[in-house]
């Protein structure tokens, strides 16, 4: 057997199971051996029905004695019950929105159940539990007392990943995996080999050996991707960049055209960019600042830097709402200048320049041929714009400097095409986000930039009043927030979905949706007032007047989706109630909350949900009290466990990986050995392990 062998040579296989394996990316040997388990069960603390009692975390053997489908109309909520039975008594099990397990498990199956028991009105029972189908109970028990529990797809089941990949141990041997980590390196952190780490994972005899694996494969992770973003920053280095010069009187006179004082975090931030500007090297930074804490003028006062060295500037946003609004920003700043600048758009719906030769204080659409000729020939100096940025047709004279909004929702070769491809030399680069970022992961996915910190406010601006808000406590809500529109405020009112779901469809998941949440609100709750909607569905010109509309204060109330998380500046809204919030991460609620500090008048943030989960109640209270998003973020990381992190969409970091993130010895420790390999070797030419996991990962990435 060999690790580039197909999986389908080893094991008899059915066409359900591989396309089950390949939905999971499982196609070679290799791959199923390094299919990690996302935890581990525990069947030495497993208890007899009779002994169970409320609020315990146990393991249950026993057979399905019933199982059905049932749904409930007034939530609209679909849930399968079995009733399990030991030789002891029986106990209900439920899972809610997993009309699937009926399909799954039927009457007499021996299965091993885990999870929290939980009282309800007719007595005890397993809440979600998972469920693992066996042979005999004892054959679970005997000769181990841990068991690896493994994501599932229908057709391959955590029973089946066990057989294959014990089988696939077995065959190998030591001898064909070789360490991509150096001896040295696990001999100072006491981490086991690559082979003893897949024994100790997928078969462990103690909790310790699981937990010794995790933190081994936890540092491969983190250690290889700051490997490939130093490695990157190197080679990034080498290349030849403008150098952008700007006289401090002239800097000063533009910087008195802000009508509010820079505060010394943002002064020391411009300070960084324009010294950067002055080197040899291309700028590698990233600016993060809560929400409100005025990136843009940052922004603003570099790219004032580079125009007037004669440069040009691209500007990437990741939604058109953004990158309009960063349009009208700059156009904001830019027209008070004496010399016109001439800035432009370009989107999927079309293109703008500014100014218009019929009215100079306007902008005018124009073609997008049109205005990518002018791009190319320099006449416009600053392009603001979303992906349309990245297309071949668009091409620069001279650009020097480019500026990525929310860098992460960007991929990395959208960002390569942008500050590789667009310049005969390699412009400076300045990443922003307003995500909270823990400190861990900032020193790990930004491990190629320089990272400036705005952690503070515009003075004016008060801190968010956030209140968690249950059911019983909504008309109370509404009283308050309808005396503060008829004071003048305006109120965001934030849904998960935009329709609502088809309940005749058995996995429809019942929340809050934009539009019927707008029709109830208007003739039930707020009557007196005017209340728009806007999504993600909408035209662009539908978006535009929506928010014209609330932004003129026509519409006194506007229900939304999360696409209002970023870009939307409405200071006479201060008031945001979401919905169903405990669908929502605390980094995105963050944002949210965000969108009601941009005027001066007390802000506040109503926390809807019905949830009555614990475990929801500590993550919504963390909102509240959090002072800042740098804060939360942390709380964030604390709170989530294996398997809640998320970080595979948005970072590029497994859920293995973001577990090391909570440990910022483990981070410091893989940034300070791979900086050290760097160092010595910056080719990894004795290192050639090394060289082929990085190129394996960049081929990953690019995919």
């Amino acid at each position: 057997m060999n690790l580039s062998d197909p999986i389908a040579d080893h094991f008899r296989i059915t066409e359900r199971q591989k396309t089950a394996l390949k939905k999971i990316g499982l196609k070679t040997i290799e791959d199923l051996l390094f299919y990690l388990p996302h935890r581990h069960e525990s069947f030495s603390e497993r208890k007899n029905i009779i002994d169970l009692t409320e609020g315990d975390k146990t393991t249950v053997f026993g057979r399905v004695v019933e199982i059905k489908k049932n749904r409930a109309m007034r939530r609209r909520l679909y849930y399968t019950e079995a009733t399990i039975g030991d030789f002891t008594s029986t106990v209900k099990a439920i899972w809610f929105n997993q009309p699937y397990i009926e399909k799954i498990l039927a009457k007499g199956d021996k299965v091993a159940l885990t999870g929290k028991i939980t009282h309800g009105k007719s007595g005890l029972y397993l809440s979600n539990p998972t469920y693992e189908k066996v042979n005999e109970y004892e054959d679970l028990g005997e000769g181990a007392a841990l068991l690896a529990i493994y994501s599932e797809t229908p057709g391959i089941s955590s029973k089946w990943l066990r057989f294959a990949i014990q089988k696939s141990l077995k065959s190998i041997g030591k001898e064909t995996l070789q360490d991509p980590i150096p001896v040295n390196v696990l001999e100072k952190y006491h981490l086991p080999s690559i082979y003893s780490s897949l024994i100790y994972i997928h078969t462990p005899q103690r909790l310790g050996d699981a937990e010794v694996a995790r933190k081994r494969f936890a540092f491969e992770e983190i250690f290889f991707i700051q490997l490939a973003r130093l490695k990157e920053r190197e080679e990034f280095k080498k290349h030849h960049s403008f150098k952008i010069s700007v006289g401090q009187k002239e800097m000063e006179a533009f910087l008195k055209i802000f009508p509010f004082e820079l505060t010394p975090s943002q002064k020391k931030s411009v300070g960084q960019i324009l010294e950067d500007f002055g080197k040899d090297e291309p700028m590698s930074r990233l600016l993060e600042g809560d929400v409100g804490s005025g990136k843009t003028a940052v922004a603003v006062a570099a790219t004032f830097a580079a125009v007037q060295s004669g440069y040009q500037v691209a500007y990437m946003a990741p939604t058109e709402i953004l990158a309009n609004q960063h349009f009208k920003s700059f156009i904001n700043y830019f027209s008070q200048l004496r010399l016109t600048t001439k800035i432009g758009l370009i989107t999927s719906s079309g293109a703008f320049k500014y100014p218009s030769k019929v009215n100079p204080t306007q902008p005018t659409p124009i073609s997008k041929s049109q205005l990518l000729k002018w791009v190319i020939s320099g006449e416009i100096p600053i392009l603001i714009g979303t992906h349309s940025l990245i297309q071949k047709n668009v091409k620069f004279k001279k650009l020097a400097f480019v500026i990525i909004d929310e860098q992460h929702r960007f991929g990395t070769r959208q960002r390569a095409k942008l500050v590789k491809d667009k310049s005969s030399a390699a412009p400076h680069l300045l990443s922003m986000t307003a995500t909270p970022i823990p400190r861990t992961l900032a020193l790990t996915i930004y491990s190629d930039l320089d990272l400036s910190l705005l952690d503070e406010m515009p003075s004016g601006r008060q801190k968010v009043i956030t209140q968690i808000v249950h059911p019983d406590n909504r008309a109370s809500t509404y009283e308050f927030i309808r005396e503060k529109i008829k004071e003048g405020r305006q109120l965001f009112v934030i849904c998960p979905r935009i329709n609502e779901p088809d309940a005749t469809k058995e996995n429809a998941l019942y929340a809050k949706a934009v539009k019927e949440e707008a029709k109830r609100l208007e003739a039930e709750i707020f009557p007196e007032f005017e209340v728009g909607i806007l999504h993600g569905k909408m035209t662009p010109k539908e978006k535009d007047e929506a928010l014209e509309d609330f932004r003129k204060n026509k519409t006194h109330i506007l229900v939304a989706t999360s696409v209002v998380e970023v870009g939307i500046d409405i200071p006479n809204a201060t008031m945001i109630i979401i919905e169903g919030a405990e669908r929502f991460g605390l980094a995105q609620l963050h944002q949210l909350r965000g969108r009601v500090i941009r005027g001066t008048h007390q802000p506040y943030c109503f926390v809807f949900t019905d949830s009555h989960s614990e475990k929801t109640h500590q993550r919504l209270h963390a909102l509240e009290h959090a002072q800042n998003g740098f804060e939360l973020a942390e709380y964030d990381l604390e709170l989530r466990g294996t398997g809640e992190l998320s970080g595979t969409k948005q970072w590029g970091v497994s859920d293995i990986g973001m577990e090391a993130l909570k440990n910022i010895k483990m981070v410091e420790a893989a940034r300070e050995e791979s900086q050290k390999i760097l160092a010595r070797d910056p080719e990894l030419n004795k290192y050639p392990l090394i060289a082929k996991r990085l190129e394996e990962q960049e081929k990953t990435h690019f995919e």
